[in-house]
């Protein structure tokens, strides 16, 4: 965990970890355990971990096309790092908006994924509903 590694040097390296924190900050208030993870270069496995199933890239960048685009990609490949089972998803800042209206993209075989174990969980929850009867 990473909580505060001291001053950046690097102003984009600074822009992004201004960024992390903000999204770790947001879904702590909101009851997610949520935390940074230290780098471990080019063998990244996210930014932000405590967010299960799920493995979080930031991103922050002036062009949102490409940090759309990279965010989304970069996850992929670190949620794999992590485990087959984790399921990457990118937070995106927005321009002028807060930690509230970051983006948080996956892809479309993410998505149904997710959908996918939602159903199940139902199934189970309703399963172990009859039981208790």
């Amino acid at each position: 965990m990473r909580e505060d590694l001291g001053p950046v040097s690097n102003p984009a390296k600074a822009k992004g970890t201004a960024h992390e924190t903000a999204v770790v900050r947001y879904l702590n208030e909101r009851g997610i355990p949520a935390r940074r993870v230290a780098q471990t270069g080019a063998l990244d496995v996210g930014d932000v971990h405590g967010i299960d199933p799920f493995v979080g890239q930031a991103k922050n960048y002036r062009d949102l096309p490409t940090a759309l685009r990279e965010g989304v990609d970069g996850a992929v490949v670190q949620a794999k790092r992590v485990s087959a089972d984790a399921l990457p998803v990118a937070f995106v800042k927005r321009p002028r908006k807060s930690a509230a209206d970051v983006y948080a993209v996956m892809p479309l075989a993410t998505f149904s994924e997710v959908l996918l174990r939602l159903e199940v969980a139902a199934e189970d929850a309703q399963r172990l509903a009859q039981l208790e009867k």
